[in-house]
């Protein structure tokens, strides 16, 4: 397994990367924020649980709810935590339609000692211009502490057509994050990745989506990171998986080693 170019450095201007980046540019991201929407999903009924099986795989972060931070500071203390800022109508009448503008902020985010804020923005959407603004506000504050922020960018919404998650639209979507000062950029996986990461001056990462298989997964994470990706930032692919922590060492594996997906395979099945 040989080791490709950094893609990330661990600092932009005096904002500290180093808790989400490793040493090598890239990061793997565990999104463990799935109950401030689904409750106590499947795979997260039990966050202390969840939490020590996926950190026992060696990720560099987990992106999660103030209150899990709060309640699980003992779990996460290995890994950076990232804040989720902004908030969402929950699943349990209709389905959620993504952001609805911010619920926790700075202050927050120091309290639990996050390393990064996350914030979802929607380009193309009925709710853009609101989202849009949420971010850059976001960033502003953000910044004037030197935290970090993740924007993740979903053109077209959580519903939107497949026109809207092809190559145009995501790049277009992760340029427009790092135009608002995003430190780095979580984005839908698409074919030709490439046009993504060469035209957004920020680090990208993937995002999981809905679980799918295995092999499947690290397929799309290994041609992710050859076309210039940052590494992931994916939850149900991992803590739905029979075995979180292998999922996560096989992630782990791919991000950070360049394992082909044939040895990311094996340390999934032991």
């Amino acid at each position: 397994m040989g080791r490709s170019k950094p893609v990330a450095s661990a600092a932009v201007g005096s904002r500290d990367l180093s808790r989400i980046f490793g040493p090598d540019g890239r990061t793997v991201i565990i999104a463990l924020d799935h109950g401030l929407i689904d409750g106590p999903c499947p795979g997260f009924e039990r966050p202390a649980e969840t939490i020590s099986a996926v950190v026992a795989g060696g990720p560099d972060a987990v992106l999660t709810s103030y209150g899990v931070a709060e309640n699980f500071a003992a779990e996460l203390d290995p890994v950076g935590i990232i804040l989720r800022s902004d908030g969402a109508v929950s699943n349990l009448g209709s389905p959620s339609t993504g952001s609805v503008g911010r619920f926790f902020g700075v202050e927050e985010a120091l309290r639990v000692g996050a390393a990064a804020l996350a914030v979802t923005a929607l380009p193309g959407a009925a709710s853009e211009a609101d989202t849009l603004r949420n971010l850059a506000h976001t960033i502003g504050e953000a910044h004037q502490s030197d935290l970090p922020v993740m924007a993740e960018m979903v053109p077209g919404g959580f519903d939107s057509p497949p026109e809207m998650r092809g190559p145009d639209a995501v790049a277009f979507a992760a340029r427009l994050g790092a135009e608002l000062g995003a430190d780095f950029i979580k984005a839908p996986y698409c074919e030709d990745y490439a046009r993504v990461t060469s035209s957004t001056f920020a680090p990208v990462v993937i995002l999981g989506g809905s679980k799918g298989s295995e092999a499947a997964t690290l397929a799309n994470i290994r041609a992710a990171v050859d076309a210039g990706a940052a590494g992931v930032a994916m939850g149900r692919n991992v803590f739905q998986s029979d075995d979180p922590t292998a999922m996560t060492r096989a992630v782990v594996a791919v991000v950070h080693a360049d394992a082909t997906v044939e040895e990311a395979l094996s340390i999934l099945e032991g």
